[in-house]
């Protein structure tokens, strides 16, 4: 039953979401792990001020890799005229990593994808994107980068991912040395996302979020 106004007269379905409606985008996040980009997301969401925060709604839902494309989908579904989809992965060990990210971008959805892995977005916070290709490595040498930086071991699942980054790292020289290596490959002539490491392209997520949230 629909609910009534202060008049007593029924409000219409349509007013009632439009209130519910985030002023600044209501993004939606669907990756493949299980902690790691929770953690990041929830804490830059955590990191905005009192008065964005419910005019931003970043939400994090995990799948299957196989599956990110049709759970994105799932969810945008509803409410589909203000969802902001993304999904987010890396690289890794993914065969059709590729083609996901085609066929992601023909269905609209946005892709934070990076080469070898998210840490190589991570590691952009303390001035470098090093090459290299094997994810492991990458986590292993992100992970003694940052315990030097920050004075704590390096967990996935750390809650305060995002804080200890932005406090020990600088985001704005990350997002700016992130799009530097893009490009960077792409003169070099790198055209698959396969081929083009050390890169990420979370940068554009993030600097559009931080971009609402300045502006």
């Amino acid at each position: 039953m629909a609910r009534k106004d202060r008049t007593g007269n029924r409000k219409p379905r349509d007013q009632r979401m439009v209130k519910r409606v985030p002023e600044m985008g209501y993004y939606l996040v669907v990756t493949d792990t299980e902690a790691t980009e929770r953690c990041y997301f929830t804490g830059l969401h955590d990191s905005l001020p009192e008065n964005v925060k419910k005019k931003l709604v970043i939400k994090v839902i995990e799948t299957k890799t196989q599956n990110l494309i049709q759970k994105c989908l799932e969810m945008t579904a509803y409410e589909a005229q203000y969802r902001i989809p993304w999904i987010v992965f890396d690289r890794d060990q993914v065969q059709n990593f590729d083609q996901i990210i085609r066929d992601a971008k023909k269905a609209g959805i946005n892709v934070g994808w990076s080469n070898p892995c998210f840490e190589i977005w991570m590691y952009a916070y303390f001035g470098s994107m090093p090459v290299i290709q094997e994810s492991w490595v990458c986590c292993s040498r992100f992970g003694e980068l940052y315990k030097s930086r920050t004075g704590q071991d390096y967990s996935k699942s750390d809650a305060n991912m995002y804080k200890r980054l932005c406090e020990s790292g600088d985001e704005e020289k990350a997002l700016k040395l992130a799009e530097e290596k893009y490009e960077q490959c792409i003169r070099e002539g790198k055209q698959l996302p396969s081929e083009v490491f050390p890169a990420t392209m979370v940068h554009e997520l993030v600097g559009e979020i931080k971009r609402k949230v300045n502006g």
